[in-house]
């Protein structure tokens, strides 16, 4: 008996390997075979095998696959010895091993096995015997070698699993019973048949029988191969067949017997032949009719070119709802009784619909409204479609990410759909609506694509009469649509496309407005909607401008609309709790924290008295103007400024703007050259959790600082706007109809504007222009001659005479009181 070696630490004299048991597979001598291990005991032993005996373990294969845990008789009494040549670990748990047959050997279970330990994972291990290998080289041998290597080289041809590298390594093995190893794993046959070639120790008779083997596999794949043909033939035959079938359905059909395809196909052409459109999308679409022709109504394309089709001719193409009649006076009348004020909304429709009237075609017009939330955008638009009585189309872009929402999807894509705007057209059957794109600044880009750029065709005129859908893929004309876009803000979108829309801004509600709003539109709105009469509520003016100051704070009228709501809630119930139908209930300034509650907001208002080193400054927000205080004072110091309220960047650099200003003409103020060196200067601006920014509190700042400085307070019923130079200059600013309501709403008198704004007082409301002077100024030296209280020549000395010590810097001087 040859011995057997390894490289564990166990003694080689002990011939003790960790056994483990193969279900369906059958390990040979000279062979690699890659296995998934999955069993506890089998992995056990595999680790075992590594660490302690050289990576050699005993492989023997089971009589039964389907047993988890084989015992004794489960298993064959030759296996392979084999080596462990790698080892994987996968994240399922199991393992990836390649193992290497080195030799055959036996074992008896009743003596050489020890068997299983009682805990679960432990695997057995087995004593065994190497098995000699018989068979000397003979001209018989050789020969039989000769003829299976020949037959390799037909079964590589007709099996294209085997590797030719494989059988190339095979054709050069000259001992029989290696070759018959090395045949053995690649040959299709049952288990128990391999394990029957393991056990034959004959060299020369093993490969015999492994020669039948290759035989009887080359006849099989050869048979398998004839059969596929055939197989192959004869559903080339059926699908004929069930074609010539379809044809004589098709007979059939025409000849009235049945539902006809043809007859459809027709139908969907005569359809075609009336739609308006192009001759080149009217052939297009008539090769997919003809295409359609030849296929299986059952097959998943037929539903795919039919779907596309029926898409083509349901839209309305040239179909136009004629406009040219439209009343002008009548349109004027729709959109006032819709809404209140956008004058410059309405006046550009009109403009439209007089040009209309008088050209035969004319290209839609694309309008940008832009305003803050609750101004009336989106219902203007739903107003001048009405106006125009056309169609409307509302669709949302708010959030949309994908370019196909607008281009729509190629129709190779599974569900594939046109885009919104060709399914809008679709649905209101006419080619001329109006289509309302709403919240055009919240589209996003991502890997889907940019939606913002795939409306550039859109709302192109010079482009969209050939607007390209990717469903559709035909050129079709939206230069007739009448687009509007809705946003809040121009930065959200991109330029190319501001540059493709006119830009009209609907800027926030005046207070004058808004109480005319609420007594021509939401208060007989709501009266209706919560089932009241006119006479059941009245609500006073003094009533509805003390909701719109103190229970709301926003450009719109949305939330006036839901305090009314409330008002009306309240007395719907009192009116249900009395019985009485017919009750009148009378809201009064007085009787409104009654019903609605503690006030929500205030609004800013001057001062009660001039003070020193305290401005009013006007600002604007997005809900409106605002009165903004800023607030200056001096302490002993070394120059320090400090900057407090939550103030941008802009803001900042305007107060160190106005200090180097008035360093510059400290001379002309009085004050000593050095008296930045000998004070500490804090500028604060309150309502310190708000951000603010903005240039256009430049002069405020600077009128501040100088009022403390000489300490001679700033006029308490005096408000002012605009950007300071280093020079003096007064530049001008924007919202300056918001701010001069929120200086009429504050009780100011005098109001200071830069001179290039006076221009703007056109669009200021008459009854706030004759309660307020508005003064249009050029310079800082004006600025101060009006602000500041007092004799102004003792003040600022222009040219020659004395030049007053500024107060605040002299110790002693500290206490004398402000000049009245």
């Amino acid at each position: 008996m040859p011995t057997f070696s390894f490289d564990g630490k166990k003694s080689p004299d002990s011939m003790t390997l960790p056994m483990m048991s193969l279900r369906e597979v059958v390990m040979f001598p000279k062979s690699i075979v890659p296995l998934f291990v999955g069993r506890e005991a089998s992995i056990k032993a595999i680790e075992t095998a590594v660490a302690d005996y050289g990576k050699q373990i005993f492989l023997v294969t089971q009589k039964s696959p389907e047993k988890e845990h084989p015992e004794a008789d489960d298993l064959y009494r030759v296996g392979t010895v084999s080596k462990i040549l790698q080892m994987l670990r996968l994240p399922d748990g199991t393992i990836k091993v390649l193992f290497e047959g080195v030799s055959r050997a036996s074992w008896d279970p009743d003596v050489d096995m020890i068997p299983y330990a009682e805990e679960e994972g432990d695997y057995p291990k087995a004593r065994f015997q190497v098995l000699d290998e018989s068979g000397d080289e003979t001209a018989e041998g050789k020969a039989l070698i000769r003829a299976v290597q020949d037959s390799l080289e037909e079964f590589g041809k007709v099996n294209k699993k085997v590797a030719p590298e494989a059988i190339l390594a095979m054709s050069t093995i000259k001992d029989a019973g290696q070759l018959a190893d090395q045949i053995m794993p690649h040959l299709k046959i049952d288990f128990s048949r391999k394990q029957e070639i393991l056990e034959e120790l004959d060299a020369n008779r093993r490969l015999e029988r492994v020669y039948e083997l290759l035989l009887g596999e080359i006849e099989i794949v050869s048979i398998e191969k004839r059969v596929k043909g055939r197989v192959k033939d004869q559903m080339e035959k059926n699908q004929r067949e069930y074609y010539l079938n379809e044809q004589v359905k098709a007979i059939n059909k025409e000849m009235g017997r049945d539902d006809d395809p043809q007859a459809e196909a027709q139908e969907l052409e005569a359809q075609l032949d009336a739609k308006p459109m192009s001759e080149e999308n009217r052939e297009r679409v008539r090769k997919e009719i003809k295409k359609m022709r030849t296929m299986q109504s059952s097959s998943a394309e037929y539903t795919v070119v039919r779907n596309y089709i029926d898409w083509v001719l349901d839209l309305p193409w040239d179909n136009i709802k004629d406009d040219k009649d439209v009343d002008i006076t009548n349109a004027r009348a729709i959109l006032d009784e819709d809404h209140y004020g956008l004058e410059k909304p309405k006046e550009r429709i009109l403009e439209y619909l007089a040009v209309q009237t008088l050209v035969e075609t004319m290209k839609g017009p694309i309008l940008c409204f832009v305003g803050p939330p609750g101004v009336g955008k989106t219902s203007i638009a739903r107003s001048i479609a009405r106006s125009m009585d056309r169609e409307f189309i509302r669709l949302s872009l708010g959030g949309v990410r994908d370019e196909a929402e607008i281009r729509g999807h190629r129709r190779t894509y599974v569900g594939a759909m046109p885009g919104k705007i060709i399914q809008s057209l679709k649905r209101v059957k006419f080619n001329n609506p109006v289509i309302c794109l709403d919240e055009v600044d919240k589209m996003s880009a991502d890997f889907r694509g940019d939606p913002s750029a795939a409306l550039l065709e859109v709302l192109d005129p010079e482009q969209n009469y050939a607007f390209n859908d990717h469903y559709l893929d035909l050129d079709y004309d939206l230069s007739k649509v009448f687009f509007i876009t809705t946003a809040n803000n121009l930065e959200g979108i991109p330029l190319p496309l501001q540059d493709r829309m006119e830009i009209i801004r609907l800027p926030g509600y005046l207070e004058t407005e808004k109480v005319e709003i609420a007594k021509g539109f939401l208060l007989p709105k709501q009266i209706k909607q919560h089932g009241l009469k006119p006479d059941n509520l009245k609500v006073s003016d003094n009533a509805i401008l003390d909701v719109v100051r103190y229970y709301t704070k926003e450009a719109g009228v949305r939330n006036l609309e839901r305090e009314i709501a409330s008002i009306c809630r309240k007395s719907a119930m009192k009116i249900v709790e009395e019985h009485d139908r017919d009750k009148s209930i009378q809201i009064s300034k007085q009787s409104l924290q009654k019903i609605l509650g503690v006030t929500k907001y205030t609004y800013g208002e001057r001062e009660e008295e001039a003070q020193v080193g305290v401005c009013n400054g006007l600002a604007w927000t997005q809900l409106g103007g605002e009165m903004l205080l800023v607030e200056v004072v001096l302490m002993p110091g070394k120059g320090k400024v400090e900057i407090t309220g939550k103030l941008g960047d802009v803001m900042q650099e305007s107060a160190r703007a106005a200090v180097s200003y008035i360093r510059s003409r400290s001379d002309l103020l009085g004050l000593k050259p050095d008296f930045y060196k000998l004070v500490d200067i804090h500028i604060h601006v309150p309502d310190g959790a708000t951000p603010k920014d903005g240039p256009s509190a430049g002069v405020t700042l600077t009128t501040a600082l100088i009022s403390a400085l000489l300490n001679i307070p700033v006029r308490n019923d005096l408000a002012m706007t605009g950007e300071i130079t280093l020079r003096g200059r007064v530049l001008p600013i924007g919202g300056l109809r918001e701010k001069l309501l929120a200086a009429h709403r504050g009780l100011i008198k005098t109001v200071l504007i830069p001179a290039d704004n006076e221009k703007n007082l056109e669009d200021v409301p008459k009854d706030i222009l004759k309660d307020l002077e508005v003064i249009p100024v050029k310079t800082m030296d004006e600025v101060i001659d009006r602000a500041l209280k007092g004799d102004s020549k003792n003040v600022w000395v222009r040219n020659h005479g004395e030049a007053p010590v500024a107060a605040c810097l002299l110790k002693e001087e500290f206490q004398r009181p402000a000049r009245q």
